[in-house]
């Protein structure tokens, strides 16, 4: 448990957030990689049939993250940080916006594109500043080198600390996903009883499970709103008007 009192809001990201600064989802059906399908790339069967494939998918995919940027929501919520509240960020997204932006104190579930690890001992992880992960690129135990990232079929070993994190939540922020991909699905059960919630989503109308507030913008319009009205009321609180 922290021992900080501040209340405590818990922000669950996904796609959506990102999709904003330009980088594709998987799903999307015109999306970057709507030629690869999801098993050959993204799993560990596509992984042992064509490594060589695999890390062409995700040394591109690597590039198009670099050459993104933060966007509002992403800076939103440091600044909201960076002004004395206390934020955790727990993202679905293997890019580092969020980072990028300034927040300190942020749980990547799926993994981070920006490192590799070794494919015979997870805990080895090796940053990627530049380049990509070649055949041949071996860790420190002699295994090849493979994306930081969850694949489907895999365990998610920062599941745990997620639940966690959102134990302790006084608010929880949902932000560009439907919570639909397991298993981050079920975090919100982990929310103690009675504690607020918000989804900021385009489609939040028709996606938010009964008792939580629906905001229908994109992440760089919803966050932004809900930041100012915290900073400008000092205090974590959902808005009884509509946001400005």
């Amino acid at each position: 448990m922290s021992d900080d009192s501040r209340p405590h809001l818990v922000v669950l990201t996904g796609a959506g957030i990102s999709a904003e600064s330009g980088i594709q989802t998987f799903r999307a059906a015109d999306g970057l990689w709507a030629d690869e399908p999801v098993e050959a790339v993204a799993t560990p069967e596509g992984w042992a049939r064509d490594p060589a494939r695999v890390l062409r998918f995700y040394d591109a995919r690597r590039e198009r993250v670099r050459r993104a940027r933060p966007n509002a929501a992403h800076l939103a919520l440091a600044e909201l940080e960076a002004d004395g509240f206390r934020v955790s960020v727990v993202t679905q997204n293997i890019d580092d916006l969020h980072e990028r932006a300034g927040s300190r104190h942020v749980l990547h579930l799926h993994g981070e594109i920006l490192m590799a690890r070794s494919s015979v001992d997870p805990a080895l992880r090796y940053p990627l500043p530049r380049g990509g992960i070649r055949l041949g690129d071996m860790c420190d135990k002699g295994g090849q080198l493979r994306p930081d990232v969850v694949w489907f079929g895999e365990a998610v070993p920062a599941y745990p600390v997620a639940c966690d994190i959102v134990a302790e939540a006084d608010l929880l922020l949902v932000v560009g996903t439907s919570l639909a991909v397991m298993p981050a699905a079920m975090l919100l059960d982990e929310a103690p009883f009675g504690a607020p919630c918000a989804l900021v989503d385009p489609e939040a109308e028709a996606l938010a499970p009964r008792g939580v507030t629906k905001i229908a913008r994109p992440a760089g319009e919803g966050v932004p709103a809900l930041v100012r009205h915290w900073r400008e009321s000092r205090r974590l609180a959902m808005p009884e008007a509509p946001l400005d």
